[in-house]
């Protein structure tokens, strides 16, 4: 059903719902409540060295637009490096992971079809007291695995390392 409700907006550069999610920085750009379900835009930033578990999504697709840094994708086997302009495709139910290269942080725009990432952000996230990255701290495995499976969310493997 379409919500006549949602009207047009600008989000401009440091506004949109910021979180801290796994060590990283996500600010909702787009949610499902705006685009009628079918899509979530998320920035994000990650630091140097950042890897998410092996995971898989059940029912979204994932990409990442690079802006700026670089990082190392794994998707179903194959590997692909991508830098600013280059933009990624991660398939539904295929295993995958990143790994970003030390040096710099990467910041992507992350988009998921159909929307639903920006939920799982907040039920593993924290709002973000500031627009940087947070301090480095513990991540509750378990917490993250029940977030993972209300959310269509697979974790299949611990983050890579080089």
């Amino acid at each position: 059903m379409i919500n006549e409700s949602v009207r047009p907006y600008v989000r401009r550069d440091g506004e949109g719902e910021a979180l801290w999610f796994l060590g990283s920085l996500v600010t909702v750009k787009a949610s499902g409540a705006e685009t009628h379900g079918a899509l979530t835009v998320v920035e994000f930033v990650n630091p140097p060295g950042f890897a998410p578990p092996l995971h898989r999504h059940l029912k979204e697709d994932e990409m990442f637009y690079v802006l700026s840094g670089s990082a190392e994708f794994r998707c179903d086997g194959e590997v692909f490096s991508a830098g600013p302009g280059d933009f990624v495709l991660l398939p539904a139910r295929l295993p995958h992971t990143f790994i970003v290269e030390a040096g710099e942080p990467l910041r992507t725009l992350q988009i998921t079809t159909p929307s639903g990432f920006e939920q799982f952000a907040g039920d593993v996230g924290q709002p973000a007291t500031t627009r940087q990255l947070p301090d480095p701290g513990p991540i509750d495995p378990a917490a993250l695995g029940h977030a993972a499976t209300r959310h269509a969310i697979e974790l299949l493997g611990p983050p890579p390392t080089h």
